[in-house]
């Protein structure tokens, strides 16, 4: 299977939008590197990301992040524009 999400995007039209139950926390999805079938075999697979919680200022910070993280700690919201 194709990687339909391999490109990478800007922080105002992400893949996808994670967020912590409490919503202090947003990840937003901007590339990931494998596709879903190699993701879930990979306990340290990662996505670049755009982060903003209450220690970054209402700012965002981009970087890499595990899957496993984000997904254990956040809830994908709703992408209307994707």
């Amino acid at each position: 299977m194709k990687n339909l999400c391999g490109k990478t995007v800007d922080v105002e039209s992400p893949y996808e939008i994670w967020k912590s139950a409490d919503g202090s926390w947003e990840w937003r999805v901007l590339k990931k590197y494998q596709n879903p079938e190699k993701e879930a075999e990979n306990p340290y697979a990662r996505w670049y990301t755009a982060v903003r919680s209450p220690y970054t200022y209402e700012s965002w910070e981009y970087g890499d992040s595990y899957v496993s993280d984000i997904t254990k700690y956040a809830t994908k919201v709703e992408v209307s524009n994707v």
